[in-house]
């Protein structure tokens, strides 16, 4: 499997990580309500958001605790999404607190979907998602989610790099690429 072409290169994901950690940052202050120091916890879901996270919460300088999670709904050399899979705990205290979820993409939003569902039920004093990539679905999602914060809308093509994969592989890779039909 290879890369075919780059579809959002380094240095756009850059501006755009910048752009959203302004915005997410004015509205925590705004749903904090003037709180001195407002709990805000902010949930990656690894692995594929772990690139993309870093660079965000270097522009939220606000006090937050960083709680990943793990969901998987991509096994193996899936490129489809197989159901959403929680693995290991999810933080049980997270009632009033301010959570931002963090994804790499929405696709068919059935992991950020189960993911809302699990920690609006224990009453946060508000949840937003972030996601660097909002696939544009022609048929629909299997489950609609609403997304506070989305970085770049693309097709419904397989895309790897910046945090993605194909079967735990091109993770590493700075630009956003669409893989190559084998």
């Amino acid at each position: 499997m290879n890369v075919a072409r780059t579809l959002i290169g380094r240095d756009e994901i850059a501006k755009r990580a910048a752009a959203m950690g302004a915005q997410i940052t004015a509205d925590l202050k705004r749903h904090s309500h003037g709180e001195e120091h407002p709990r805000v916890v902010l949930m990656p879901i690894l692995t594929g958001a772990l690139v993309f996270t870093a660079d965000l919460i270097r522009h939220i300088p606000v006090q937050m605790s960083i709680r990943p999670v793990t969901i998987s709904s991509y096994p193996g050399t899936a490129t489809t999404s197989q159901g959403a899979n929680i693995h290991g705990a999810v933080p049980t205290d997270l009632k009033g607190a301010h959570v931002l979820i963090v994804d790499d993409i929405l696709d068919s939003g059935r992991t950020l979907g189960l993911l809302r569902r699990v920690i609006a039920a224990q009453r946060p004093a508000s949840l937003q998602i972030a996601v660097l990539l909002n696939k544009n679905k022609p048929g629909g999602r299997s489950e609609e989610v609403e997304v506070e914060y989305s970085g770049f809308e693309i097709e419904d093509e397989f895309v790897v790099g910046y945090g993605l994969d194909f079967d735990g592989y091109f993770r590493n890779l700075p630009d956003i690429g669409v893989l190559a039909p084998s």
